[in-house]
Formats: structure tokens, C-alpha cells, sequence
């Protein structure tokens, strides 16, 4: 018998891996990859374009006037083996990490209307299920009824690090002290907002990575996905 395809929340504080390890899990199991914070930062990008959003302040009327004019799509990069993320059809993968997107992806995210929209663009890619989605209110907003829950958890320190190390990496401009103020401003509004703050669900399984392999992360996982597996098939 064909086992069940689940909704697989992933949330959790930012640079903990969650992109990463959702998207392991999802070629682990077939199932199809939805980051969200990429949606939000795609719809950052526009509106830092456009100089509604900038110095980590947002101009909530005349984003919500042009909310209509964003399109955030996923596209299947052949060469990478992973979906691109798409504004308006403009690939837009390596602009949505740059530095003005991450000091200003809170203030734009956390406008309702923003939020409104997003959420109903997630909600349809999940409706047949099997799919693997990360963000910060996947599992108590988005998908309240998400039959696996995960909440990643690591220090500021050590997710400053990995991000320093990333920006490196892509030969992107990154100073280790910026990057962990950046991190803590973005725990601290991302736990504070109205709309949507970063919570664990209650029934969420916790994960803490600060010393943990991917190896060791997917091993953790299977185990929860196997006796899940086991579980609905008794009913």
C-alpha cells in the first residue's frame, strides 16, 4: 500500500539550516520543496525596488496599493536540481539573500495583507499534500493540521557563523559581527510582531542543530517520518 503523503512543517529561527534540511527531506522522500521565507523575500526585493521598503522601514499603504502587482513562483532549475525562486517571471534566487533584502524582509512580512496573500499562495501548492515547507509560522498558521511539525532551533552565534560562511561562500560582501546583529534584530522583531510571531506549535518536535551534521539531522528525521508512517497506517 502507498504510503500517505504528508505536509511537512519546518519552522524555526533564521539560519538554523531550515532551507537546507526541508530541502533534503523533500528529495528524500519524493516530495515537492516550498520555501517560504524566499516568497517573503521575493516580495521584499519588489518593494525595495520600488522604495517602499528601505533602512529596515516599511511604507505599509503603498505596499498594500501595489500587493497586486507581485507574483512569487517556483521554477525547476535543471542544473541545480531545485526550484528557483521567480518574481514576475525574473529568476531571482541570488538577489531575494542579499543584504538589503535581510534588513528588510521583517518590516515588509509582517504586514497583514503581505502575510494574507502569502499564506493563500502556500496554502493552494499544499493542498494534495506531499510536500516540505519552511518558514516561521508554517505550522501554526499555515498548515495548523501539518501531520509532521519541526521547530530548528540553534544560538545566535553558531547561526551567525553559518550565515558569515554562506555570504563568503557565494563570494558575497559579509562582516561576522553585522550578520550576528542582523540575526538577533530579526529574533527580536520576527518574536514580537502582531501578525503571525514566531511561535513553536504545540505539537511541534524541536530540533536543536548547534552541533549537529546534515547526516545527523536526516537520521533524526526518518525516524520521526517512519513511526509517523506506522502510526497512520494503523488507523
Amino acid at each position: 500500500m502507498e504510503r500517505k503523503k504528508f505536509i511537512i512543517a519546518v519552522d524555526g529561527y533564521s539560519s538554523c539550516g531550515k532551507s537546507s534540511f526541508a530541502k533534503a527531506i523533500a528529495q528524500r522522500l519524493g516530495y515537492l520543496f516550498i520555501d517560504s521565507g524566499a516568497m517573503y523575500r521575493a516580495a521584499t526585493l519588489f518593494f525595495t525596488r520600488e522604495s517602499h521598503a528601505k533602512e529596515g522601514a516599511a511604507d505599509r499603504d503603498a505596499i498594500v496599493n501595489r500587493l497586486q502587482e507581485v507574483n512569487v513562483e517556483f521554477r525547476w532549475n535543471e542544473l541545480t536540481r531545485h526550484n528557483d525562486t521567480c518574481l514576475n517571471g525574473e529568476n531571482v534566487e541570488r538577489e531575494i539573500r542579499e543584504s538589503i533584502v535581510s534588513s528588510n524582509v521583517s518590516a515588509v512580512s509582517k504586514i497583514p495583507e503581505v502575510r494574507e496573500k502569502m499564506v493563500t499562495l502556500q496554502r493552494k501548492m499544499g493542498e494534495n499534500g506531499g510536500i516540505v515547507m519552511d518558514g516561521r509560522d508554517i505550522g501554526t498558521v499555515v498548515f495548523p493540521d501539518a501531520e509532521i511539525k519541526i521547530f530548528m532551533t540553534a544560538s545566535p552565534e553558531i547561526r551567525a557563523k553559518r550565515r558569515y560562511l554562506e555570504l563568503i561562500e557565494k563570494k558575497m560582501e559579509a562582516d561576522l559581527a553585522s550578520v550576528l546583529r542582523n540575526i538577533t534584530e530579526r529574533d527580536r522583531i520576527d518574536e514580537s510582531r502582531a501578525v503571525s510571531p514566531l511561535r513553536k506549535a504545540s505539537d511541534a518536535i524541536v530540533l536543536d542543530n548547534s552541533y549537529m551534521t546534515p547526516e545527523e539531522q536526516m537520521i533524526w528525521f526518518m525516524d520521526i517520518y517512519n513511526q509517523k508512517s506506522k502510526d497512520e497506517g494503523r488507523d
